[in-house]
């Protein structure tokens, strides 16, 4: 009989044993490739700018270091970067959440200027004086990776400047460019993002066009600078992964006003009809006697009204106005309290006139379309590159595109709606650490896909998102 009871009580421990999970140990795997050497090339998305600024914390989450302590994992090296010691940037422009007072005497939780000491000129482009594997570099457009000179401190001094002050930090010479300092470090694989600051500046600007900074590269000239970066790093036999260029519809700079973001009760709507049915009458006195804006004020939500360049006739700036388009996009650095309190993209009723939101703070229809066509064009390119290179191609416009409805990472749902989206930073155009890892994994994804490899991902929940103030 105890034999029985031993004997059952043995079979009942080995069911136990067979019912617990069984875990089993990542394995990775560098598969095709070499991450010995890994160098980041690109802009600001690169470096690890964000919240306006590019500062040591945020740097330090950048999605290339996310990716090589991931490569580490399978034989990567080590990866420096040109850290700036500094939690304010480099410069003014850092940006925190915290309360703010309005022109209506409201307050609201809303980004405003950080306080601190930034760097600052001339301590800001005093060299690093040691070499850096992320050569992410703020600002710079294809044609800069490749510019002898763009690390020149003299050439900040030309107008228009013909160097950029956060790669004077990190040139090795003056006579340096950006593809010159990856290649004297021999890469075994490389990254890079190039591209959105060659739309990036018009579109800010409202597709003003002022500068050569605000201008969109032609594609002949984007074309052959980034096959000659191409052909240049994969010159030594280094593998790498190229980064697309998402839709700028995908960022919150260009979708967090709505068009249809004027919002009326039925007497401000009256009152405005009232409003441009004198302004009308106005531009009939002018000669034009059947002119009319045909607007149509209702209770809740409106079309904001905006400058319009294409105004058919020679009348006063202040008349040539209509309303926004509902795929225009109103710009996120629009004065929000013009538009509250002095009837910006309504109707300003102390000088009585219409007051359409200036032109540098809105892209209409055909600017949206100059700047997709761009990038579409720039796309090609890339993609075309990458197949021709047998190199790992990042589809970041794809992933933006599908983040606008929510993607799930960890438990977590991200989106691309500002501040509470989790994957923008405050500038609204520049990642949280937690868009960097996401971005991060997915250059992983593309990595594992092209080389067999079996990296492991960044655990996203490891990386901070917006900070809220206490």
């Amino acid at each position: 009989m105890k034999i029985k009871i031993l004997f059952s009580f043995v079979l009942f421990l080995a069911l136990i044993g067979a019912c617990e999970p069984k875990t089993e140990e990542f394995i990775g795997n560098k598969g095709d490739a070499d991450f010995s050497r890994y160098i980041a090339l690109g802009n600001s998305l690169t470096s690890g700018y964000a919240d306006g600024a590019l500062y040591k914390s945020a740097q330090s989450m950048s999605y290339p270091a996310i990716l090589a302590q991931q490569f580490k994992k399978v034989g990567g090296g080590d990866f420096i970067q040109p850290i700036v010691e500094n939690e304010d940037g480099l410069f003014d422009g850092k940006l925190v959440l915290g309360y703010s007072m309005d022109c209506r005497g409201e307050s609201s939780l809303s980004p405003i200027d950080a306080d601190g000491n930034p760097v600052g000129y001339p301590a800001a482009i005093q060299p690093i004086g040691y070499t850096v594997n992320n050569l992410g570099v703020p600002g710079a457009k294809v044609t800069h990776l490749i510019f002898s000179g763009y690390g020149n401190p003299l050439g900040l001094q030309q107008d228009p400047p013909t160097a950029n002050p956060y790669f004077v930090r990190m040139a090795s010479n003056t006579g340096a460019s950006v593809l010159a300092e990856a290649m004297k470090q021999n890469p075994t694989f490389f990254t890079l993002w190039i591209g959105n600051n060659d739309v990036l500046g018009y579109a800010t600007s409202g597709g003003e066009n002022n500068t050569s900074n605000e201008s969109i590269t032609p594609e002949a000239t984007f074309s052959y600078a980034y096959e000659l970066l191409i052909n240049t790093l994969t010159s030594n036999g280094a593998k790498g992964a190229l980064a697309n260029i998402p839709d700028i519809t995908a960022i919150p700079f260009f979708n967090t006003i709505p068009a249809m973001g004027l919002l009326l009760d039925e007497n401000a709507a009256n009152a405005l009809n009232d409003a441009y049915h004198q302004a009308e009458m106005l531009i009939q006195s002018m000669g034009l006697p059947n002119f009319s804006y045909g607007f149509h004020f209702k209770a809740g939500y409106n079309a904001f009204v905006i400058e319009d360049r294409n105004f058919p006739y020679p009348v006063p700036a202040a008349l040539r106005v209509r309303q926004a388009k509902p795929n225009e996009l109103i710009l996120l650095t629009t004065p929000q309290d013009s538009i509250k309190c002095a009837g910006m993209g309504s109707f300003n009723i102390e000088k009585q006139h219409p007051y359409g939101i200036p032109q540098q703070f809105v892209l209409d229809e055909e600017e949206i379309a100059n700047i997709q066509n761009a990038v579409k064009a720039y796309n090609n390119i890339i993609h075309q590159l990458a197949t021709q290179k047998n190199l790992a191609f990042v589809d970041v416009a794809n992933l933006l595109e599908r983040a606008k409805s929510g993607i799930s990472y960890d438990g977590l749902i991200f989106d691309t709606k500002y501040i509470t989206g989790g994957v923008f930073s405050l500038d609204g155009i520049h990642l949280t650490p937690q868009g960097a890892a996401i971005v991060a994994n997915y250059f992983i994804e593309a990595i594992n896909k092209q080389y067999h490899a079996n990296i492991p991902k960044a655990e996203i929940t490891q990386y901070p998102g917006i900070t809220y103030p206490d």
